[in-house]
């Protein structure tokens, strides 16, 4: 989609991150903020939050109360809500549409209703035919994948491979698998890397293994993902955006489900005769 008819207009992303939760919708919103010239981002200050991350102002909020969100919309006159959390429901967009007359444009991964201007599904699985009644007449659905630019920069560059396996589970990693599928890899001799961040509760077992394995390297807080991902070669990815990039990077990869919001993307995945696994099952296919 072409931003620009909403570009120009006050916009408030509405997202949260955290250890529990992931890093995964802020991550992508700020690939979305680049579109709009005045953003900022409203956010719950949960354990292991990006916040602090956030290159634009960001407004704490003290609750998941929908009405201190309306009154923060009223309170600087925004024009455009983005909205990107699960627990915000269609009565919930209606209420705030009511209260404040703001344009909404809503994030969408597994086809629930909405009560929006705007309806962005950035999944390469998204089918319209899937929100017939679940989003307004005039709602103008969006379907346009989210990767960053050094993704397509890195997919023009031959690297020399330098890992057998790399390993991205999400910033939180919340299942401890990634030490697990590390350790499976390193008693084959392979070498091995991993990419997280510091809101991994497992980061200190991680960095054990990365001191005491010569053959694992470990990344924390990474800004050359696509490079790593270009110099691997095979990926272990969850269900999630990390599989566009991969796609975009024409990366051989194994996908893990590791969330109930990656269903959709592993039935894709699946039926497109990709390599996809649940937690339980990863380490037996390596």
């Amino acid at each position: 989609m072409n931003f620009d008819k909403i570009s120009n207009l006050k916009t408030l992303i509405r997202a949260d991150s955290g250890s529990k939760i992931g890093h995964g919708h802020v991550r992508r919103d700020l690939i979305l903020a680049q579109n709009f010239k005045d953003v900022s981002f409203a956010c719950i200050d949960l354990p292991g939050s990006l916040a602090s991350e956030i290159p634009y102002p960001v407004f704490t909020l003290k609750s998941a109360d929908v009405n201190e969100l309306v009154n923060l919309i009223k309170e600087h006159k925004f024009e455009l809500l983005v909205i990107d959390h699960y627990g915000i429901s269609a009565a919930d967009e209606k209420l705030i549409k009511e209260q404040t007359s703001v344009q909404i444009l809503s994030f969408d991964d597994n086809y629930k209703e909405h009560f929006c201007d705007y309806l962005l599904n950035v999944n390469i699985y998204a089918d319209a035919c899937k929100y017939v009644n679940l989003v307004p007449a005039n709602c103008e659905l969006i379907f346009s994948p989210l990767v960053r630019s050094e993704f397509y920069n890195e997919a023009k560059i031959k690297r020399e491979k330098k890992f057998n396996y790399l390993i991205v589970l999400g910033g939180t990693d919340a299942l401890n698998l990634t030490a697990q599928i590390a350790s499976n890899l390193l008693a084959k001799n392979k070498k091995v890397a991993a990419v997280t961040t510091s809101a991994n509760v497992n980061l200190a077992n991680l960095q054990i293994l990365a001191d005491s394995e010569p053959n694992f390297s470990l990344f924390i807080n990474s800004n050359e993902v696509a490079r790593l991902m270009n110099e691997s070669e095979i990926l272990v990815i969850s269900a999630s955006s990390l599989v566009n990039e991969a796609l975009v990077l024409g990366a051989k990869f194994k996908a893990v489900r590791v969330a109930d919001n990656q269903n959709e993307m592993a039935q894709w995945l699946a039926a497109n005769g990709r390599e996809i696994y649940e937690a339980d099952e990863i380490c037996l296919s390596l």
